[in-house]
C-alpha cells in the first residue's frame, strides 16, 4: 500500500475528495509559502497529514524550501506505511515537467509512483505558471490513476532521465484521459 501519489501542480485541488478510503494515512507535501499555508489548512481539515516542503532546481532553492527535510519526512512516512502525495513538477515551473526529487524518492524508498489526475467538465483555467484549474460544481468529474511506476534503486544518468520521463509521461497520460472523459472524448 505505501506509494507515492503524483499529480501536476494546479491540478491538485480536488484530489483529497478522490482518495480511496483505504488510504487512511495519507501525507501531502505542501510548500512553505502563503499559498501553501492555505492549502495546508484545508488539507489538515480533510484529515491529511502534512509534509511542509517543496523541491527546487538548485541547492539554494532546495535549502530555502526545506527540500531535504521534506525528502526525509517523505521517506519516513513511506517506511511507516503511509501514502505520500505530491506534485511532480517544481514550483514556479516549467509546468508539467517532472522534477528530479520524485525520481530520487521512488528510487531510494523502493515505492512506486502512481500518477493521478482529476478533471471536471465545468472548470475555469487560470493564466498561471502551473496552468491551474478551478473545478466548478454541477458537471461531470473523473479521477484517473495510472499503472504504478517503479524506479530502480541504482540508476545511471541515462536510467535516471528515463525514469523521470516515464513519470512525466504517466502523468500526462492520466491528465489527458481525465479531460477526455469529462469532455466526452473518451473512447
Amino acid at each position: 500500500l505505501p506509494a507515492i501519489v503524483a499529480m501536476w501542480h494546479g491540478q491538485h485541488f480536488m484530489m483529497p475528495f478522490a482518495r480511496p478510503k483505504e488510504w487512511t494515512d495519507c501525507r501531502v507535501m505542501i510548500s512553505r509559502s502563503a499559498d501553501g499555508d492555505v492549502n495546508a489548512i484545508a488539507a489538515a481539515h480533510l484529515g491529511l497529514g502534512l509534509i511542509r516542503a517543496s523541491g527546487g532546481r538548485n541547492a539554494h532553492q532546495i535549502k530555502k524550501r526545506h527540500g531535504v527535510r521534506g525528502f526525509l519526512q517523505a521517506m519516513t512516512a513511506l517506511e511507516e506505511g503511509a501514502v505520500v502525495a505530491l506534485t511532480a513538477d517544481i514550483p514556479k515551473g516549467p509546468a508539467r515537467v517532472a522534477g528530479e526529487g520524485i525520481v530520487q524518492l521512488a528510487s531510494r524508498s523502493g515505492r512506486p509512483v502512481i500518477p493521478v489526475a482529476f478533471a471536471t467538465s465545468r472548470r475555469f483555467n487560470l493564466n498561471s505558471w502551473d496552468k491551474a484549474t478551478v473545478n466548478l460544481p454541477f458537471g461531470r468529474s473523473a479521477a484517473v490513476s495510472g499503472e504504478p511506476i517503479y524506479v530502480d534503486r541504482t540508476l545511471s544518468d541515462e536510467d535516471f532521465e528515463a525514469a523521470r520521463q516515464r513519470i512525466e509521461n504517466g502523468l500526462n497520460a492520466v491528465t489527458e484521459r481525465a479531460y477526455a472523459i469529462v469532455d466526452g472524448h473518451a473512447g
